[in-house]
């Protein structure tokens, strides 16, 4: 199956725009943040295309975004773009 970058782009727009509008993180500005989604998609279609016998799903993750292809009936993947949340008042588990 040969996926590509491009199969993606409405997910990776619309998370864009998303992350633009709504996401507040100073060490990922808006550019650098499609620049890693796109970094990320790559990565989770190599881990989709070479997933072990029985794996439903490629992911790949930084500290702040999750990318996971999962498995359908169909020819192409359903695509799931999160993005990993943290308060700044959240306390550390040693606090």
């Amino acid at each position: 199956m040969g996926l590509t970058l491009d199969q993606f782009e409405t997910e990776i727009q619309a998370a864009s725009k998303s992350y633009d509008r709504h996401i507040v993180c100073l060490e990922k500005p808006p550019d650098d943040c499609l620049e890693a989604l796109g970094r990320l998609m790559k990565k989770a279609i190599e881990a989709y295309q070479n997933r072990g016998p029985g794996l439903r799903h490629g992911i790949a993750l930084d500290r702040h975004l999750t990318i996971i292809l999962s498995e359908t009936e169909g020819d192409r993947p359903l695509c799931g773009i999160y993005f990993n949340l943290r308060s700044p008042y959240q306390k550390d588990p040693g606090d």
